[in-house]
């Protein structure tokens, strides 16, 4: 941005990053769909090579256009730096294996989206690595769960499909009194309904794919960096040569040369570049969905054979008061679960719907639909299901910008023609 005026949300979110000037007047940053960039001299490449400049070498290492977006989502956290990556459970896995080693633990909570579940409990337990899962509200657990060993605190947002919502500040007393990172997955909330940095957290971690592309046109991850963390040197020994390097943009660095590059976890450049334009209309976007998805919220619960309504922005939810506080009086999210009598009933409803697109997606533009027990944690043994809230009985919407009678008109002519 050319002003160092501090623009509103709305604003800043269409024109951080923007640099006309280096893009022959362009509005939108180039795609430079390119393997390497050429250098002009030996010595040039070699300082590139070393650290000593910023410009790029090869895509798998950095990308300008993936830069811009890099760019814009530390400006809209409120970070001092950023990496996009090939999708949001790459982001994910990056971040915490860059914090983490053999014999380390972690405390997370519970209200986990279904593959993060799994990385924590089945993949790094291969590698001697303890994820302790506690609830994701109750601090006092998640305290008593921190011991010498443990690297991190890590928390959604919003959960995914519990629809719980911790506490930030006091997540952050707790994490700043033992020396430890607090990580938030923001994806359910977007830096629109909520800034975890704003809160305390030191690590913001997005699913691009979802609110931030907003039109299902993209996979992507980004991994934003505070770069208030110290990193003490008696639990953290390992970070001493990157912090040398960088300082407070330790972690980055870390990550960046030790996993994502190693791993090739690059975004590819049209992505980051249909993302920017999804971004554009990020701030409209949400308040349209949040406003639908109250509304939808309601009519649901008004329906005879709905038995249940799971959403933070209805008054007796336990979340809602923490909602409240922490979102800034902007609304309560976009997503929502609701129950009907049983797993036939949901099946005959879902096959009924015309308008409302079923599918294993959220965050977009379209209304979405998916019975988790019998798609997405199918696979999954019962006591596990139980434990993270997924019942037969529960369906999970992703409430879209469409006009919201048509929504709620689809939906009772589903339970209408489902019976």
């Amino acid at each position: 941005m050319t002003s160092k005026k501090e623009y509103r949300f709305g604003t800043k979110v269409i024109h951080s990053a923007q640099s006309p000037e280096s893009w022959q007047g362009a509005t939108l940053p180039p795609i430079y769909q390119t393997a390497s960039h050429v250098h002009s001299t030996a010595e040039h490449l070699s300082d590139t090579f070393a650290g000593k400049t910023t410009d790029h070498i090869y895509m798998r290492l950095t990308n300008p256009t993936n830069r811009v977006l890099e760019e814009k989502l530390a400006a809209l956290e409120g970070g001092m730096g950023a990496i996009v990556m090939s999708s949001g459970m790459a982001a994910i896995s990056n971040t915490c294996m860059a914090l983490l080693r053999a014999g380390d633990e972690f405390v997370s909570g519970n209200s986990l989206f279904m593959s993060t579940y799994l990385l924590f409990t089945k993949v790094f337990s291969k590698y001697g690595i303890t994820a302790n899962l506690v609830e994701s509200t109750d601090m006092e657990a998640i305290e008593k769960a921190i011991n010498d060993k443990t690297r991190f605190m890590y928390l959604e947002t919003i959960g995914n499909p519990k629809m719980d919502i911790p506490d930030l500040a006091r997540a952050k007393e707790v994490a700043r009194k033992h020396e430890i990172p607090l990580l938030i997955d923001n994806t359910m909330a977007s830096p629109y309904l909520c800034r975890p940095m704003e809160h305390g957290a030191d690590v913001v971690i997005h699913s691009t794919t979802k609110f931030l592309s907003g039109h299902g046109a993209t996979t992507g991850g980004a991994v934003i960096d505070s770069g208030q963390f110290k990193w003490p040197e008696k639990r953290f020994p390992d970070f001493q040569p990157f912090i040398e390097r960088k300082g407070p943009l330790a972690f980055i660095d870390k990550i960046w040369r030790e996993h994502h590059i190693n791993f090739g976890t690059t975004q590819a450049p049209i992505h980051s570049y249909l993302t920017m334009i999804g971004l554009d209309t990020l701030a409209v976007r949400m308040e349209r969905h949040m406003a639908n998805a109250l509304a939808v919220a309601t009519y649901l619960r008004d329906r005879p054979e709905v038995k249940w309504v799971n959403y933070p922005g209805f008054e007796e939810h336990s979340s809602h008061m923490t909602a409240l506080k922490q979102f800034d009086d902007k609304g309560f999210g976009a997503m929502l679960t609701f129950g009907l009598a049983d797993q036939k009933s949901c099946m005959q409803f879902i096959n009924k719907l015309g308008l409302i697109s079923h599918l294993a997606n959220l965050g977009d533009c379209k209304t979405l639909i998916i019975h988790p027990y019998s798609t997405q944690y199918v696979a999954f043994d019962e006591p596990t299901r139980k434990s993270l809230s997924i019942t037969p009985d529960m369906i999970r919407l992703s409430v879209g910008i469409e006009d919201v009678e048509d929504i709620c008109e689809d939906i009772g002519q589903a339970l209408d023609n489902s019976k």
